[in-house]
């Protein structure tokens, strides 16, 4: 699923980051040798991610602790689902509780918002992509939710692909400027996407063969005619505030991709939490 020791980085600064120089209120309330036993318990509905991930804080936390996984990622939950169970030491548990549902939540709400998206354009052919507008240090599991929720990945970083932006465009003098430097600097395996907001830039690009053109910000109407513009000469992106658009009424544009930043950067943590049963 994941490179290990990228994960264990990520997990072991969040728990430094959460428990500091110790759980004070664990360590002064519960005696050393204490065990107990509980459950992770769905409080509505969605789709799951992240459950590896909780259970590997856990093992981080205290190797002996036990955890019994029922629902894998991309399960669907209802409300009063058991997620999985939890055995052992008290304080361990308790001392990583809060670090492991947070990943638990904010992951299982990516995947969830993904697959109400990905659900809302079922029968076209658009895909829906994520964007780089992720949580510092967590990109590489915001990604993977979002790919759990039905959705497809972006670029990962900025070494991934080239993408012409408007700051691009102004610093580099213009499209076809920038599409030709990056051809004659870049390695020819990458795929140049450019950024175009009318329909001159649109043909600015199509001349400098662009393999992608992404649709900022436009209208229904001028994404209709954009896309027959292009006819099949480039993959058509669609983005900018696409969290607040219609997005049934984009894909009946014919783009190939919708790519939204609102799946991982507005997105609503699902509610679960760890309850102690005894």
């Amino acid at each position: 699923m994941f490179n290990i020791l990228l994960l264990d980085d990520i997990i072991k600064r969040a728990l430094t980051e959460d428990i500091g120089t110790g759980d004070i209120t664990t360590l002064s309330t519960i005696p050393e040798a204490k065990k107990i036993k509980g459950r992770f318990i769905a409080k509505e509905n969605g789709i799951l991610c992240g459950i590896d991930v909780s259970k590997r804080v856990f093992e981080i936390v205290d190797s002996t602790i036990i955890i019994n996984i029922l629902l894998k990622d991309g399960a669907s939950f209802k409300k009063g689902d058991i997620i999985a169970e939890v055995s052992g030491n008290a304080q361990s548990i308790l001392s990583g509780e809060r670090t492991a549902l947070n990943f638990l939540q904010r992951l299982s709400g990516i995947a969830t918002r993904t697959n109400q998206t990905v659900a809302i354009i079922k029968g076209t052919k658009t895909a829906i992509a994520d964007t780089r507008k992720t949580t510092p240090g967590l990109r590489v599991l915001e990604k993977y939710a979002v790919k759990i929720g039905g959705g497809t990945n972006h670029r990962y970083n900025l070494s991934d692909g080239i993408l012409i932006k408007d700051n691009h465009i102004t610093a580099a003098g213009g499209i076809t400027a920038a599409v030709e430097a990056a051809r004659k600097n870049a390695p020819h395996t990458l795929k140049i996407e450019v950024e175009v907001e009318n329909f001159e830039m649109i043909k600015e690009a199509l001349a400098c063969k662009a393999d992608i053109i992404m649709l900022d910000n436009m209208s229904i109407e001028d994404m209709t005619k954009a896309v027959e513009l292009i006819n099949g000469a480039a993959m058509v992106e669609a983005s900018g505030n696409m969290g607040d658009r219609d997005l049934l009424a984009v894909a009946k544009t014919g783009v190939n991709i919708i790519s939204i930043g609102a799946l991982t950067h507005s997105v609503k943590a699902s509610d679960i939490s760890l309850k102690f049963n005894y």
